[in-house]
């Protein structure tokens, strides 16, 4: 069996997170789109992008809650985009049990100096 999951990226998934945990073998949040989606900034625009803050209580409450479902479930959760890399967010990642961080080849590193250091 292959398994199957879904990509947390809108407020939407995060809130419905306990009930799609039952039918999905993980999930993967991206944090990009999830801030995006969350806060309501394009993060394209550059009237808004400013406004864009992957470090926001609503969305680190999003993540959270996202966590909370799949550990319940007994599923594994990464997290994966560019605040994956953040070691402002490393710390949290960890106390919110995050399964995996997906980084680009050049943060790998740096994350896992950071993960040490936490």
């Amino acid at each position: 069996k292959i398994p199957t999951g879904i990509m947390v990226e809108t407020p939407s998934a995060a809130v419905l997170s306990g009930e799609l945990a039952e039918i999905v073998d993980f999930f993967s949040v991206g944090t990009n789109d999830l801030t995006q989606y969350t806060l309501a900034v394009d993060r394209t625009n550059a009237a808004v992008s400013k406004l864009y803050n992957p470090r926001s209580p609503a969305v680190l409450k999003m993540i959270e809650i996202a966590a909370q479902s799949a550990h319940r479930a007994g599923i594994p959760i990464g997290i994966c985009g560019e605040s994956a890399a953040d070691p402002q967010l490393t710390g949290f990642y960890l106390k919110a049990k995050i399964d995996e961080l997906s980084v680009a080849p050049a943060s790998i590193l740096k994350l896992k100096e950071n993960v040490c250091r936490s």
